[in-house]
């Protein structure tokens, strides 16, 4: 009887509307079969396809990250997901967003610390985004860098200039950053930094091309650096990748549960607001962020949700569009919201 080896190549572009990861490391689950009969593979016109009139073994397809092309080692320091291969055929869910960009502050990464990064807040996110690419949801990062430099509060100090000052904060978003891509590939999760400046010894340069294809391959890719220019925020530089790259929302975590009509550290009595209107936000002046990057996200339609960073599994609520902190976004969108 002749045998077909089971290790025959997968067809192109396998797994790729819901588990784009690379690289993929394919292996049988059962080291029971070896080789198939060709009895039970009936074989089509094109020689390198193959349909399978029994079951073949199941295949798990396992995601080792970081890869090759950044120049780093193969295999990740932890274990890496495991996805089986035949849940490829299952349709995919349907989740309200399918592209997000995650805004992070440096307040929010530095813990209950007042500076520096806490790795429990850091593990924390990595988990949490862990959990929403295996569904095939494309997740991009923007950090802020206010734990280790805040070039607003520096300039004018000791003959600092202002554009001087933000450089500093660009290069402290930098450092958050790899410290987060770190502790996301420590457990398998392919990631890419790209900076707004060139940095080519520690990360990617910034290309909108480039940055949407790591996405379609399922890496994570973090923006650094911000915009690259002094005077624009890291919130104005997440709506402004929010709108390069075709985010469906951002998602601000912050160490509140979201806007409030009041300060709630000044005001015990303070109101959590669930929904807003661009509007609301510019007219009364509400401290979610700043202008320029809530204006960018109404003339772009980028909704925009406000939630508390340190409530366990808000991220994954909050990239699946389940009701979480505030939403900010049109009519229609805050009543879906509800």
């Amino acid at each position: 009887m002749d045998f077909l080896p089971t290790s025959l190549p997968l067809l192109p572009g396998f797994c790729a509307s819901r588990y784009n990861y690379s690289p993929l490391l394919f292996s049988s689950a059962s080291s029971y079969f070896s080789f198939l009969p060709l009895s039970s593979v009936s074989m089509p016109a094109s020689p390198s396809l193959c349909n399978f009139q029994s079951a073949p073994p199941r295949l798990l397809a396992c995601c080792l990250s970081p890869d090759s092309a950044n120049g780093r080692t193969q295999a990740a320091t932890k274990l890496p997901f495991v996805l089986a291969a035949d849940e490829c055929s299952r349709s995919s869910p349907s989740y309200r967003w399918q592209r997000v960009l995650l805004k992070v502050s440096g307040e929010a990464l530095a813990g209950d610390q007042t500076e520096n990064i806490d790795p429990k807040i850091t593990m924390a996110i990595a988990k949490e985004v862990a959990s929403v690419i295996r569904h095939g949801i494309e997740v991009a990062i923007v950090v802020g860098g206010g734990n280790i430099f805040r070039g607003a509060s520096w300039a004018g100090c000791s003959g600092l200039d202002r554009s001087s000052a933000d450089y500093i904060g660009m290069l402290a978003t930098v450092m958050n950053a790899i410290f987060l891509q770190a502790t996301m590939e420590s457990i398998g999760i392919p990631t890419r930094v790209q900076t707004a400046f060139r940095m080519s010894e520690v990360a990617e340069p910034y290309i909108r091309r480039r940055a949407i294809r790591h996405l379609e391959k399922g890496r994570v890719v973090i923006f650094a650096a911000g915009t690259g220019n002094p005077f624009f925020t890291t919130d104005t530089a997440a709506a402004l990748r929010g709108a390069e790259i075709n985010a469906e929302v951002l998602l601000k975590a912050t160490n509140v549960d979201g806007v409030y009509d009041e300060d709630p550290k000044t005001h015990p009595n303070a109101r959590l607001l669930h929904t807003l209107s661009y509007q609301d936000v510019t007219s009364k002046d509400l401290s979610v962020m700043d202008m320029t990057a809530i204006t960018l996200c109404q003339e772009n339609d980028i909704p925009v949700v406000v939630f508390n960073l340190n409530k366990p599994g808000n991220i994954t609520k909050a990239i699946f569009g389940e009701k979480v902190g505030t939403f900010i976004g049109r009519a229609s969108e805050r009543a879906a919201a509800l």
